[in-house]
């Protein structure tokens, strides 16, 4: 199967606000205003999560009839631990970024807790964000200046 690429256009709008932009999409991200920002969006770790949260829900929708799950109702919480003395420099050898994320899976359906759990471990091995967070990526940096 041929690789598709997904794109993204990020602009800085004022102060820490962004514009996020995909498929004709648009979203707003941004910081508290503790910490420099206006508070008119989540801030890009938070949305990082929800990303994640929303991937594996999906993931879950798409294959549960598949793998036999009589889905009812299907949530996750996310939590990420994350100490900004890393990013803000204060802390050379703290992490920048989360050190930790939890997921809880709130699963309704016609099923044993056994396959319930299976499934689980299926919706996280399949889903490409989480895939994304636990394999790293190749990174590439390219700089236009004007």
């Amino acid at each position: 199967m041929a690789i598709e690429t997904t794109k993204a256009e990020v602009t800085l709008e004022s102060g820490v606000r962004v514009s996020c932009k995909s498929r004709g999409f648009e979203i707003t991200l941004d910081e508290p205003k503790s910490s420099g920002g206006t508070n008119e969006g989540m801030n890009p770790v938070e949305a990082m999560l929800n990303s994640l949260g929303a991937c594996l829900t999906i993931v879950a929708k798409t294959f549960a009839r598949a793998k036999k799950i009589n889905l009812k109702s299907f949530k996750v919480d996310l939590e990420g631990e994350l100490d900004p003395d890393g990013y803000m420099g204060k802390n050379p050898n703290a992490k920048k970024g989360f050190s930790k994320i939890k997921t809880t899976f709130y699963v309704e359906a016609d099923n044993t807790e056994e396959e319930i759990k299976d499934f689980i471990d299926f919706v996280n091995h399949t889903c490409p964000v989480h895939d994304t967070i636990v394999n790293t990526p190749a990174f590439e940096t390219e700089i236009v200046t004007k």
